[in-house]
C-alpha cells in the first residue's frame, strides 16, 4: 500500500478513536499531498518519494514552530507542535545516526573520487539523492565538510 494510501486509511482510523490531534496532523499532510497533486502534472498517486518530502517539510516547519512558541513562553502551542511533528515523523524512514551517516558519506567520496573541497558539489549531488529523507541537508553537508577537509 502506498504512503498516501496509509495516510488516508490512518485518518480513519483516528477520526473513529477520536484522536483529535493525529486527526489534524494527518489531515494537514493530506492537504499538501492533494495540494502537490493539483499544482503539477495531473497524478492519480504520488510517489513515496514525494509524499516523504512533503511530510518532512511539515516536521520541520512543526519544529521549527514549536521552538519559537516555547520562546514566547506558549508552552501550550509548543506541546501541540511537537505532538503532531510526532505523528508525522511515524511516516518518515529512520533517521540516520551520526555514525551511520559519516559511513555512508565516507562510501560516496570513495566512489565519486573527491579529494578536495573543490568535488564538494558533486558528492552533495549524489549525498543528497542517496540520502534523502533519512539525513537532514545540512547535517550532510557538515559531515562532507569535515570529511573532505
Amino acid at each position: 500500500m502506498s504512503l498516501e494510501k496509509t495516510i488516508s486509511s490512518e485518518i480513519m482510523a483516528a477520526m473513529k478513536a477520536r484522536d483529535a490531534v493525529r486527526l489534524s496532523a494527518l489531515r494537514n499532510i493530506k492537504k499538501y499531498i492533494i495540494e502537490a497533486k493539483t499544482s503539477g502534472a495531473a497524478v492519480d498517486e504520488l510517489p513515496d518519494a514525494d509524499v516523504i518530502k512533503i511530510i518532512t517539510k511539515l516536521a520541520k516547519q512543526g519544529t521549527d514552530s514549536a521552538a519559537i512558541y516555547t520562546q514566547q513562553n506558549r508552552a501550550d502551542l509548543a506541546g501541540e507542535e511537537l505532538a503532531q511533528v510526532k505523528v508525522m515523523q511515524e511516516f518518515l524512514p529512520k533517521q540516520l545516526t551520526p555514525e551511520e551517516l559519516t559511513a555512508e558519506v565516507k562510501a560516496i567520496i570513495a566512489e565519486t573520487g573527491a579529494a578536495s573541497m573543490k568535488d564538494m558539489g558533486r558528492v552533495m549531488g549524489v549525498a543528497t539523492k542517496r540520502l534523502a529523507g533519512r539525513a537532514d541537508g545540512k547535517d550532510i553537508s557538515a559531515k562532507v565538510k569535515e570529511l573532505l577537509a
